[in-house]
């Protein structure tokens, strides 16, 4: 199995990474390659909305030239897509919401002269997330943004682990919090065996 992983996080200290470690851990264990991508680190502009890409169906066909180029490859050679990201606004990050705006029209060629096919029908995703408030009230409103935008996309959605985090005084990471980590990658792994 091949998993693209876009981590939305600012903070290589925060609680989404702390989440993440054991997920990732978890997957390799397995055997899967994992991509990981931090977007805060990459050059990413948001969506130009110039329909360059709906030019050739055979590839993504940005035409911006930035480290998109690099998560468009890893996504098309990827069985498992994951999103990792804080949830700021009741969705995901700036850059993590760039890549989504850029994916969905690079990967779907619904947008042209004629409508042509999705690159990337029938891959999976997962959401891993982090949440100030109930993970139904804080991360519930990006779970069903990303549902839409999977069932648009041909996606299949594997579903969200949400964990909260209680306040700024209080200590995130947990051994119930790993276990769901861990169990959550057991899951997804699982499809594949």
């Amino acid at each position: 199995m091949n998993a693209a992983i876009l981590m939305g996080s600012p903070r290589k200290e925060g609680n989404t990474n702390a989440l993440l470690q054991p997920f990732i851990a978890e997957l390799e264990a397995a055997g899967t390659q994992v991509d990981l991508f931090w977007l805060y680190d990459l050059k990413l502009e948001g969506c130009h909305a110039c329909r360059g890409c709906q030019q050739d169906w055979s590839e993504p066909g940005c035409v911006i030239e930035d480290d998109m180029q690099a998560i468009f490859e890893s996504v098309l050679r990827a069985d498992q897509i994951v999103l990792a990201t804080p949830i700021y606004s009741w969705y995901c990050t700036a850059p993590l919401k760039a890549a989504l705006d850029r994916m969905v029209y690079g990967m779907n060629k619904f947008y042209g002269e004629s409508v042509g096919p999705a690159l990337w029908a029938g891959k999976h995703l997962a959401l891993l997330v982090t949440c100030g408030y109930k993970p139904e009230n804080g991360a519930g409103p990006f779970e069903l943004g990303m549902q839409r935008y999977c069932k648009h996309s041909s996606l299949v959605y594997d579903g969200m682990l949400a964990e909260r985090h209680l306040g700024y005084h209080t200590v995130f990471m947990d051994a119930e919090k790993e276990q769901h980590a861990r169990d959550f990658a057991r899951k997804l792994i699982k499809q594949y065996a």
